[in-house]
């Protein structure tokens, strides 16, 4: 049914029925995404894409599977996966949360005529400077390894740190989804930020329940 949706929307699709068929698919076929069950026959699919992260940084992968605990979603999401879909579901949301996706971690090429884009400049709040050009975060002079990401949201959050930033607009805005979704990715992200930031400086990220996140504001020197 989903390679059957898939297809009619314009996606070239191949189907694998197990984990080793799915590696073997994934090494031959390069596709851009991988929709990977974690209940197969024949193994984990978060083995999978240990494996298929491991060798393709670029490929993104959207789990899609009955298992619906917080520590699942998470665990998931921590292997590198970039959604995590729970059945029951909506062939029309996959097909909407799998383009958001693409869009995210595929982005259209350069044009080879058109000039060099001039250098981004360094955003900076507090003592933590995010260089746009080389994809890098520094806070208190020590540097945050951060996945791509992890420095989207963070620089979603120092463009708009006079406010608090609602879920919604962050899974609009970052994640690149069209319609109003129920997910628990942005929370999942939110954390990971905490754990390699505060560990570097005071806390940075506050919460508003039931609306949305932000920065705290910066103490006067």
């Amino acid at each position: 049914m989903l390679a059957i949706t898939l297809r009619f929307h314009g996606f070239s699709v191949v189907c694998a029925g197990s984990a080793r068929a799915a590696v073997e698919l994934a090494r031959e076929a390069r596709p851009d995404a991988v929709l990977l069950d974690i209940a197969l026959p024949d193994g984990d699919g978060r083995h999978v894409c240990r494996v298929l992260r491991a060798e393709r940084a670029d490929l993104a992968v959207v789990f899609l599977t009955a298992r619906d605990a917080p520590a699942d979603i998470v665990r998931g999401l921590a292997l590198g996966g970039d959604d995590y879909i729970t059945k029951p579901f909506n062939v029309d949301e996959v097909v909407a949360r799998i383009r958001a996706v693409l869009r995210r971690t595929r982005p259209p090429g350069p044009d080879p005529d058109a000039p060099p884009p001039p250098r981004p400049p360094v955003l900076r709040h507090g003592d933590m400077e995010l260089d746009e050009a080389t994809y890098t975060v520094r806070r208190g002079g020590r540097s945050a390894d951060l996945t791509p990401t992890e420095f989207a949201l963070l620089r979603h959050l120092v463009r708009h740190a006079d406010r608090i930033v609602p879920k919604e607009q962050l899974l609009r805005d970052v994640w690149r989804y069209e319609q109003p979704v129920e997910s628990t990715v942005v929370e999942t992200y939110i954390s990971y930020l905490r754990r390699k930031l505060d560990p570097l400086g005071p806390p940075l990220i506050r919460t508003r329940r039931g609306v949305g996140y932000g920065l705290r504001p910066v103490e006067p020197v």
